[in-house]
């Protein structure tokens, strides 16, 4: 996909959301000035698609509301969007024109952290800033990187101990599938230390790797069964990415695999990646995220209709990625604003300290370690493609982006 520039001007689509959302009686007077230019860093093409696109498309979506409302410091913002096709050496290219060419002010972008990592240098070279959403393992901290998902004390490590509890299912042995980069390996490194920790060997860990939109599963799947068989309650820990999770919850399916036998927690699959899916035979799987569509309260009730509506749809679902998405933008929105400025440079510490209420229902920080404080949700599967909250943390979690399971950080100041 070539480069394209968007120029937002569906405003019709955001009527009647209420006092918090709705939209000025006549159209803003912009101050003078080049419009502030947001770049879109997804992959719309290629294994990731699956998921990006509607991060995407909620860029989108915020650009419009935000020049709703008269834009930020009486500017007009205008999207940049750039399609990396979910090949991460073109992440780097594409960053590098975001910055270069189009001399963005911010950028949105990013799933897997192969991506992250290979735009990184660019953002450190070039003074770039970018908002990445989605839940990772951890191991890092950019000053030109704010991280909206999770860190690994935020998502995985709580979800291994609810499979370990009783309401949990009290599981002794824990296969970790994975696709095979950054994430998944150093997420089930820091799983297997904390495992270790609490007195699993490592006989009782079955780790698995497969390359990106991976689709044939079946030897997978029949070596977990034989796995679960040998007298130990078993539990799937699942950090598979993009569209290999079709054929992966499939062959579950095909080979009746239950949550009442053997538990599937996933960190990657939400309300997006369930659409595309037969949920019936997968009721009762988990995920563990921050945010689930599910959510009662006005906050997310707000966060639903303004999607719905803007994309035009009032099916489509919302997931855990936008909602990070979400956060991030109205973060920075209101980071400029107390900076009086898009530069990075008096923007990157207005950031710190900056506060929402989330539409998950908890009110969010930014941290000095430019990672959130988010609460953390497990979510059973529903046989129409929502989750059922079975587990949740009482107050938000502060971000631990050094592992203290990761033996090299025994040292590190946290």
């Amino acid at each position: 996909m070539s480069t394209t520039s968007l120029t937002l001007t569906r405003r019709a689509a955001l009527t009647g959301l209420g006092a918090a959302l709705a939209l000025p009686a006549i159209r803003p007077a912009w101050a003078q000035g080049a419009p502030i230019k947001i770049g879109v860093l997804h992959s719309l093409s290629g294994t990731m698609a699956i998921s990006e696109t509607a991060l995407r498309d909620t860029v989108l979506m915020m650009v419009e509301w935000a020049n709703s409302k008269g834009g930020v410091l009486g500017r007009k913002l205008e999207a940049v969007v750039v399609d990396p096709a979910s090949n991460w050496p073109l992440f780097a290219e594409k960053a590098r024109e975001l910055l270069q060419v189009h001399k963005v002010d911010v950028t949105f972008g990013c799933w897997t952290s192969v991506s992250r990592k290979s735009v990184l240098p660019v953002f450190e070279e070039l003074k770039g800033l970018l908002f990445y959403p989605v839940q990772y393992e951890g191991e890092e901290e950019s000053p030109n990187i704010f991280y909206t998902g999770a860190a690994p004390n935020q998502q995985a490590i709580p979800a291994v101990e609810y499979l370990m509890s009783k309401d949990g299912g009290e599981a002794k042995r824990i296969a970790l599938l994975g696709t095979d980069y950054v994430y998944p390996r150093t997420t089930n490194r820091i799983l297997r230390g904390f495992l270790n920790s609490k007195g699993i060997t490592n006989a009782d860990i079955m780790e698995e790797y497969t390359p990106f939109g991976h689709s044939d599963w079946q030897g997978i799947v029949a070596r977990v069964k034989r796995f679960a068989s040998e007298g130990k309650k078993t539990a799937i820990v699942s950090t598979i990415n993009g569209d290999a999770n079709v054929p992966f919850y499939r062959e579950l399916g095909n080979q009746g695999i239950k949550a009442e036998d053997i538990p599937c927690v996933a960190f990657s699959v939400g309300e997006e990646e369930l659409a595309g899916i037969d949920t019936k035979p997968l009721v009762g799987h988990l995920a563990a995220w921050n945010y689930f569509m599910s959510i009662k309260g006005a906050p997310n009730e707000e966060f639903v209709k303004l999607w719905q509506a803007y994309i035009k749809n009032p099916k489509r679902v919302t997931n855990d990625p936008m909602e990070a998405t979400y956060t991030g933008f109205r973060m920075w929105m209101q980071a400029v604003q107390k900076a009086g400025t898009t530069a990075v440079p008096q923007v990157t510490p207005a950031l710190i300290g900056q506060k929402l209420m989330a539409p998950c229902g908890y009110e969010e920080e930014m941290l000095p370690n430019h990672h959130l404080s988010k609460p953390v949700f497990i979510g059973e599967v529903q046989g129409d493609g929502q989750f059922n909250i079975v587990w949740k943390t009482p107050t938000a979690v502060k971000a631990e982006n050094w592992s203290q399971f990761i033996p090299e950080n025994a040292n590190r100041k946290r």
